[in-house]
């Protein structure tokens, strides 16, 4: 029997390397004694560094997850189904928001949408932005999910902003005009551009002035910007990170009207399971539009009441986010020091959960062909699952992403040791 062109369609990407490494890892999984030969998971940017403080807020304010003790209790949260959200939770979470980004930007907790997650976030402003057959511009290395959340149900294009390690994958207006000319030529009307601030899979925060010259190209272009700042709360020193909120207030918010953030707990709060999504738009078009459209894709009122008590304890906030903060750092340092032990160079980076890590030197071919048989051996004999750079869209072959933050100490020692004993073999 005949199914939708959405049921049929490839465009969800699920054929990419990306899931292929996950299917892997779950057919044969790393376990430290049942299974010490299986598969370790490096292709899931999960942050599990600082669970441990978030396990021990709740096992000492136990009544933050009770249903029969906050707010009406069982019989308000059962009945609560207004899509706006919480308005305590949209307070904590814009204060939270705040918070992160070091009080230099403010957030109107009126002009948070909430969602399921940045998955909805990031298809639900699609939908909104753009029609089916128009484009969004998106610089790459971009993570692998933005072909399935971006293009398949909305039927929106991607067109690639191409950028290299001529200037470590920064942003150029040379390379914002090339997209916008490739997408023209083929017909594309575009809609708007797509930043991840800090970058997945890079591990880098966008610097100020390259933030200045987006949001320059798309005032002139007249399109939207969507700045996807997941990681922001990962950036192993606040001042290194600059929003595009900060941005807008310096200007006074001048045409802020086409400026949209993506922000979600599943990152810095290491929460994926409990599917917390915002979008913050300047756009009162948007914030209207979003809001009856996120009825599709609502956030559970236990939920909204747990976190809004958590977030809104700036004790456990501000001891979380400097730790965290720290424990990132020292896990990325320690990964960083294996595998130039190990002669293999990365990507300098400063936020996220992974690691940008040069194998070129290693491709028979320096080709994706040549870069898909070398992440073959490194997922069938080296048993760990990385992503490739192909499969982020990266035109340079060679580059992988390694997730560091999902795992213990002593499991990224195994894989450290596992990827020093390859390299050794590869030399002889």
């Amino acid at each position: 029997m005949a199914l939708s062109r959405i049921a049929v369609s490839s465009t969800h990407g699920e054929d990419s390397p990306y899931f292929a490494g996950w299917k892997a890892y779950d057919e044969n999984p790393y376990h430290e004694t049942t299974n010490p030969s299986g598969v370790i998971q490096m292709g899931l940017a999960e942050n599990q560094v600082s669970f441990d403080l978030i396990e021990n807020y709740l096992e000492t304010h136990s009544q933050a997850c009770s249903l029969l003790g906050i707010n009406g209790g069982f019989r308000e949260n059962a009945l609560f189904q207004d899509y706006h959200g919480l308005k305590s939770f949209r307070q904590a979470m814009a204060s939270f928001m705040e918070q992160i980004r070091g009080g230099r930007a403010k957030f109107d907790a009126d002009r948070i949408v909430l969602t399921a997650g940045a998955t909805a976030a990031n298809e639900l402003l699609t939908f909104i932005l753009a029609d089916s057959g128009d484009a969004l511009l998106v610089p790459t290395p971009y993570y692998p999910g933005f072909d399935r959340d971006i293009r398949w149900r909305t039927g929106v294009n991607i067109v690639p902003i191409h950028c290299d390690i001529s200037n470590n994958f920064q942003i150029t207006p040379k390379a914002l005009e090339a997209a916008y000319k490739n997408a023209t030529s083929m017909n594309l009307r575009v809609r708007g551009v797509l930043i991840t601030n800090p970058s997945n899979p890079l591990g880098v925060s966008i610097e100020r002035s390259v933030l200045e010259q987006i949001l320059d190209f798309v005032t002139r272009k007249n399109i939207h910007l969507v700045s996807d700042e997941i990681y922001s709360g990962s950036v192993f020193s606040s001042s290194e990170f600059t929003s595009i909120a900060e941005i807008l207030e310096e200007r006074n918010y001048k045409d802020c009207e086409r400026v949209h953030i993506v922000y979600s707990l599943s990152k810095d709060l290491g929460l994926p399971g409990f599917r917390v999504g915002t979008i913050y738009s300047y756009n009162d078009k948007v914030v209207t539009t979003a809001r009856r459209m996120s009825s599709f894709t609502l956030i559970s009122s236990q939920t909204q009441h747990l976190l809004a008590s958590m977030l809104s304890d700036k004790e456990f906030t501000s001891n979380y986010i400097e730790t965290n903060r720290l424990r990132l750092k020292k896990r990325y340092e320690t990964i960083i020091e294996g595998l130039r032990g190990a002669g293999i160079e990365c990507l300098k980076g400063n936020a996220g959960l992974f690691c940008w890590m040069n194998l070129s030197p290693l491709l028979e071919k320096p080709t994706i062909e040549g870069e898909l048989t070398l992440w073959n051996s490194i997922l069938n004999e080296m048993k760990l699952n990385i992503s490739p750079g192909s499969s982020c869209h990266c035109s340079e072959p060679g580059w992988f992403r390694v997730c560091f933050a999902n795992m213990s100490e002593q499991t990224l020692e195994v894989a450290l040791e596992r990827i020093r004993n390859f390299m050794a073999r590869q030399q002889n």
